[in-house]
């Protein structure tokens, strides 16, 4: 019913995290499709984890024409795409299998090195939550929503800034979606846990 699609780029050293977190689920994706954009240092994962689907790209993408690649490959119901520095709630896709309409949005836990970056990112959005940040995403957008595949693809990841540089990744598919009339409904769980961390804002100096 639900494909997982984990998006890496440079982000190698923390994805078993993520792994693990969709291995563990007390109900199983249907499939996990892991995608390592271009950063060269995910090669050690297919031999750890053996039955995840890897498409391990030589050269960078970005972020657009990466995520339309992969949205195109999937064949279940719902996709569900996470990046690997993040992780899911043990029970996230349990809950999220009760799903029926074509956009599922749930809530996040803001943690790691630097979740204090969320405060002044989205001022008075976060609370204190168990030594992190819970973020209300209620009816609301975030990169790890739950899609309907076939409604996805109609509309796909294609839309870009007018620069060229900076893709607008899924906000593009959002709003394309609910423009067109899609369903959404708001899971008032924190099942995504959103890691700020220093790779967050230095992966792209050297580039």
């Amino acid at each position: 019913m639900i494909t997982v699609v984990i998006a890496s780029y440079r982000y190698g050293h923390l994805a078993s995290h993520c792994i693990e977190s969709l291995l563990s689920q007390t109900s199983s994706p249907a499939k996990i499709l892991f995608v390592d954009d271009g950063g060269l240092d995910c090669a050690h994962l297919p031999a750890l984890y053996p039955d995840l689907e890897y498409i391990l790209r030589p050269m960078n993408l970005g972020t657009v024409d990466n995520f339309q690649d992969m949205l195109a490959r999937v064949t279940t119901e719902y996709v569900l795409f996470i990046g690997a520095d993040n992780w899911l709630r043990s029970d996230a896709i349990e809950l999220l299998s009760d799903a029926s309409t074509d956009i599922v949005t749930y809530d996040i836990v803001v943690t790691g090195e630097l979740k204090e970056e969320i405060l002044s990112r989205v001022p008075g959005e976060t609370r204190p939550y168990q030594g992190d940040l819970y973020w209300d995403r209620q009816e609301q957008h975030h990169g790890s929503m739950m899609y309907r595949t076939v409604f996805g693809q109609k509309i796909g990841y294609k839309k870009r800034y007018k620069n060229g540089r900076h893709p607008q990744e899924d906000w593009n598919l959002w709003d394309k979606m609910l423009e067109q009339g899609a369903t959404v409904a708001s899971l008032q769980e924190g099942l995504l846990f959103y890691r700020r961390h220093r790779e967050n804002f230095l992966k792209y100096e050297s580039e």
